[in-house]
């Protein structure tokens, strides 16, 4: 993979190409760059991989909760990693604006899943699943990919899910790529590409890069 570090800063796209193998994946996210596809309206794309400048993170102490959430959050069942196909599926749903999501895309990472390296954080209301998001977990950093939601606040429930169990777990660095305004007013803010790559580096430190371990979130 290229080094994002050498990459001028302010871009996004660092390299264009490769597969979606798991342990391609694993070494991308280590060196601080994730996919999605050129052309996702084709049938099968060039994969594009990207390291925004600046970068979108959230801290994991920052995470802003209103008192509505705080009240509709006890209207749902938060569970993890018991659909995560479902979870990705409807971010993938073909009728969301923006949508990047393709079939080689679901494929990859419900195999890093089945691998123990991505997970999914669910959110139900009476058996159904109406919000979620899923991710990338490698040592003490989670890659946030894509949230989704059936139900009013049914994504922001499974976002603060997702934060009390990893920051329980030891992570230290949330990755959201970029800070779009709706994720700002959740505590999402803005660093350099390099303040993230030290930030990453420090967070990986000392994990084992296989693509048959398990890398589980809990």
């Amino acid at each position: 993979m290229p080094d994002p570090a050498e990459a001028e800063p302010g871009g996004d796209v660092i390299a264009i190409g490769a597969d979606l193998e798991p342990g391609t994946l694993l070494a991308a996210y280590r060196c601080g760059l994730f996919p999605m596809p050129v052309a996702p309206e084709r049938r099968r794309s060039k994969i594009a991989w990207y390291s925004p400048d600046p970068r979108g993170v959230l801290p994991l102490d920052g995470l802003h909760v209103s008192r509505s959430l705080r009240r509709s959050r006890k209207s749902f069942e938060s569970r993890i990693d018991t659909n995560f196909e479902g979870v990705v599926r409807a971010c993938a749903d073909p009728r969301r604006e923006g949508r990047w999501i393709t079939e080689e895309i679901v494929d990859a990472y419900c195999r890093l899943h089945r691998l123990g390296w991505a997970h999914s954080f669910e959110v139900f209301t009476h058996g159904t699943l109406v919000g979620g998001l899923y991710g990338v977990r490698i040592g003490r950093f989670f890659a946030g990919e894509a949230m989704f939601h059936h139900a009013t606040d049914a994504s922001k429930v499974a976002l603060v899910d997702a934060v009390e169990r990893l920051q329980a777990g030891g992570t230290t660095l949330f990755d959201v790529q970029w800070a779009t305004p709706h994720l700002a007013s959740l505590g999402v803010v803005e660093i350099t590409r390099t303040e993230y790559l030290r930030r990453l580096a420090r967070a990986t430190d000392g994990t084992r890069i296989d693509s048959g371990t398990d890398g589980s979130a809990t």
